[in-house]
């Protein structure tokens, strides 16, 4: 499956990501915690290679939690520092500060040593379309100054937020990379909707969903879909589970697209349990 999506704002947010790094101390760097390498766009990798970065793994209600640990752990090192994250409802929101403090904590030093009080850390937020960044924004300003959207590509232009917490954030549209190499990576961004599902064959990705999850949570697709046993290909699955919900069109035949579409929400809104698509 090919995909590739790279619309003309994002050349220019990555040309005003370079250009304004100058203006700020720390990089929030907001990922999927499902699919943490598939949500690392490596252009944010090289641009922001010389800032103290904190990584964000949002969306982490929705994950494997002994996986994101390892997650965390794996992230952490030198100046970057990684924290969980469920912005929707602020759950780990606290340690954003501290966390934001340990980084800077030289430059802090030397800063209160020239007399300076009271110190405002400045903040650029990246990340990919669809991992939460308007959401964690609103949530750290408290009110809903970002616009969000459950689809990519709602943030088009550049924007800074004040918090109450000496915190000043940049907001910069969701980028992603021209050309995915790897298609676990392609395909992982699509099953978590962070490419547009109006470019994608929807049945297709269903069926690699499926496949994705028969071979590592089994027991999930079992107990969503009250299945007893699980058949063997992907298809076979996916017309069981069509049966039980009801996606049958005139002559007994399956809707496909209906049943695609319903897995995908599901699987998205975290109602085939948590799950981590990716290990560090």
């Amino acid at each position: 499956m090919a995909i590739n999506w790279f619309p003309g704002h994002m050349v220019k947010t990555k040309r005003e990501i370079k250009e304004n790094l100058k203006l700020v101390d720390v990089v929030v760097e907001i990922r999927d915690a499902r699919i943490p390498r598939a949500s690392a766009n490596p252009d944010i990798d090289v641009l922001c290679k010389d800032k103290p970065r904190l990584i964000i793994l949002n969306k982490s209600d929705l994950t494997d939690v002994q996986l994101t640990k390892k997650w965390i752990e794996f992230l952490s090192k030198g100046n970057t520092k990684a924290i969980a994250l469920n912005s929707l409802k602020g759950e780990g929101i606290r340690s954003i500060k501290p966390a934001l403090d340990e980084l800077l904590k030289e430059k802090h030093a030397r800063l209160r040593a020239k007399g300076l009080v009271k110190i405002t850390t400045r903040v650029m937020v990246v990340g990919i379309p669809n991992v939460g960044k308007s959401t964690f924004i609103n949530k750290m300003a408290k009110n809903n100054i970002a616009k969000t959207g459950d689809r990519p590509g709602v943030t088009k232009s550049k924007q800074w937020i004040k918090t109450s917490i000496g915190v000043e954030l940049m907001d910069t549209p969701g980028v992603l990379w021209p050309k995915f190499e790897d298609e676990e990576v392609a395909l992982n961004l699509a099953f978590t909707g962070a490419i547009k599902d109006e470019i994608m064959d929807i049945e297709e990705l269903a069926l690699k969903l499926i496949e994705r999850l028969q071979t590592n949570y089994p027991e999930n697709l079992k107990l969503r879909y009250k299945l007893e046993n699980l058949q063997e290909t992907p298809l076979e699955n996916m017309d069981m589970i069509a049966r039980k919900r009801g996606c049958i069109i005139s002559g007994g035949e399956i809707n496909y697209n209906r049943i695609s579409v319903i897995l995908l929400d599901e699987f998205r809104g975290g109602k085939i349990g948590n799950i981590t698509l990716e290990l560090p």
